[in-house]
């Protein structure tokens, strides 16, 4: 027998009230007494009611023409990334042929359930977690009992969410390798935020194997599986420059210093460089940078190595998943390549120069 979706009039008659307040309490458009929204949302947690359908709001064509598309932090820091927006721009391209809008929704490090809240008075086709963040979200069992369809780049890891990935360990991997055929063996890296109250620090294996955030996770495995396991790691306190500026300040002040940083994305990547010229070292003369996401930074003097992971394509293929389950197409997950792209930042370490 199928289970049978409680619907807001259920949720108002077990309340006492009218649809039509139980309505305004869920869409937060007008004024309800805090005892009857309180008596509304008891009703609706008794009866396992999410919120609203998302097709209730266009019923002619099915589909509520929205798709929430969640990143990480908060929404500004999305648009002063520029791997971020290229995601962005791939998926809205593809979106665009649905067609279909996009909601940008902020997902808070710390406060779930304010976000939880916040998702319940939308009517929306899909979900999206265009940026990997942590291993679990309480989003999902939210959407899954809504049945709104989710895809996601490797995270939330839950069966129900469908993605689009890369090989995140192999990956990273190759960076280390190409500073290895170029000679370095002291080999450090800049890791991004691994979850929350993150800070800059000096990481070990136990802080890697609890990382929250899972690409963070994946890449920091797959540096330390090439370059060995005592190879000195640094947790970025904020994945931007200022953030890989900090983290690379601490490597540098060893001793001895590393020849060579891999840093988790370009935009740590030039925090480094920025480190690196604090202390008057060239690069790649003293000091080799590698970085990952294959930008195209023009306010650098030179272009970085770096891991190609192809944004915009990585949202394209983001929004074709969405597309498809709209269509009521049985999807797989997908895993796009991503290669190195040397660059003018590597080079041999000064001994073998």
């Amino acid at each position: 027998m199928a289970d049978v979706r409680p619907t807001l009039r259920d949720v108002a008659t077990r309340a006492g009230v009218s649809l039509s307040t139980a309505s305004v309490v869920f869409s937060g458009r007008g004024p309800v007494a805090d005892t009857t929204a309180q008596r509304v949302r008891t009703a609706a947690r008794e009866l396992g009611y999410a919120g609203p359908d998302p097709r209730a709001s266009s019923l002619r064509q099915g589909r509520a023409g929205a798709v929430g598309v969640l990143v990480e932090g908060r929404l500004l820091h999305a648009f002063r990334d520029p791997f971020a927006v290229a995601v962005l721009d791939g998926l809205a391209h593809e979106l665009d042929a649905v067609p279909t809008g996009m909601l940008l929704l902020a997902q808070p490090v710390d406060d779930e359930e304010r976000l939880v809240s916040q998702v319940a008075g939308l009517a929306l086709d899909a979900l999206v977690f265009s940026m990997c963040g942590p291993a679990d979200s309480a989003l999902v069992q939210h959407a899954a009992a809504r049945r709104i369809p989710m895809v996601g780049t490797g995270s939330p890891l839950d069966p129900r969410v469908h993605h689009v990935r890369i090989d995140e360990r192999e990956a990273q991997a190759s960076a280390v390798e190409h500073l290895w055929q170029l000679g370095h063996r002291a080999i450090a890296h800049v890791t991004m935020p691994l979850g929350r109250g993150a800070r800059t620090r000096r990481l070990g294996r136990d802080d890697v194997s609890r990382a929250e955030v899972v690409d963070a996770r994946l890449r920091a495995e797959g540096f330390l599986a090439r370059a060995g396991r005592s190879a000195p790691l640094v947790e970025a306190g904020s994945a931007d420059v200022d953030g890989g500026r900090e983290a690379a300040a601490l490597l540098l002040a060893a001793d001895p210093a590393p020849t060579a940083i891999v840093a988790q994305s370009d935009l740590l990547a030039a925090g480094v460089l920025q480190a690196a010229a604090d202390r008057g070292l060239r690069v790649p003369e003293d000091l080799s940078v590698t970085g990952f996401d294959g930008l195209s930074l023009p306010w650098l003097d030179r272009p970085l190595t770096t891991v190609d992971q192809r944004g915009e394509e990585k949202g394209r293929a983001l929004g074709r998943m969405v597309a498809a389950l709209l269509a009521g197409d049985t999807v797989a997950d997908v895993e796009l390549p991503a290669e190195l792209r040397p660059g003018a930042t590597t080079g041999p370490p000064p001994s073998r120069r």
